[in-house]
């Protein structure tokens, strides 16, 4: 319904009623989902205005869902592996997608010290122009954050050598100075 009507965050959602009725679903049934909607802090009532879709992003929905299902040690590293396959999969499509001029674009804000890790690899996901993997990224990396000690830092020259590395166009360079940088000798050559 989200997606038919076009909503997006601080878009009015239909009433119950007309929730009821396009659902064929009791009223009661919607506003029970309405009520854990609420909760979970994806949308937000405000009195005599009506329900509206609130950003998911900076709200506890990550850590709230990794309390109940990401308990065991394999769950939560195969999140953190998933996010990583994601960052090399936007390396690749930067290789091919991104100029050099936006790439020094990047460089410059890193080598002013104007972007953390996040802040760098959001820049180089939007770079690969892939909505979903950007979503997905976001999403992954909330729960990262929640899970990995706060004080992680990352080398700056080695990401000042990836985007050496991606301005060249050099794949075989860039995966292995990312593998550098997220220490993941593990990872196959393949990437």
């Amino acid at each position: 319904m989200i997606s038919a009507d076009n909503l997006k965050s601080g878009d009015k959602i239909p009433s119950e009623r007309e929730l009821s009725e396009r659902l064929n679903v009791g009223r009661s049934s919607v506003r029970e989902a309405l009520r854990a909607l609420e909760l979970l802090g994806l949308i937000e009532t405000r009195r005599g205005e009506g329900t509206f879709i609130r950003d998911f992003q900076g709200n506890q929905l990550v850590q709230l869902l990794g309390t109940f299902i990401l308990q065991d040690e394999k769950a939560k590293h195969d999140v953190i592996e998933t996010m990583y396959l994601i960052e090399m999969d936007c390396l690749r499509l930067v290789l091919n997608r991104a100029d050099e001029k936006q790439l020094l674009k990047v460089k410059s804000l890193v080598e002013q010290n104007q972007l953390n890790d996040d802040e760098f690899f959001y820049q180089l996901i939007k770079l690969a122009d892939n909505f979903l993997f950007s979503r997905i990224w976001l999403i992954l990396k909330d729960y990262y954050n929640s899970v990995q000690p706060k004080n992680v830092v990352y080398n700056r020259n080695i990401i000042l050598q990836l985007i050496e590395a991606l301005i060249v166009k050099d794949e075989k360079w860039t995966f292995s100075i990312y593998r550098q940088l997220r220490n993941l000798s593990i990872l196959s050559d393949k990437y």
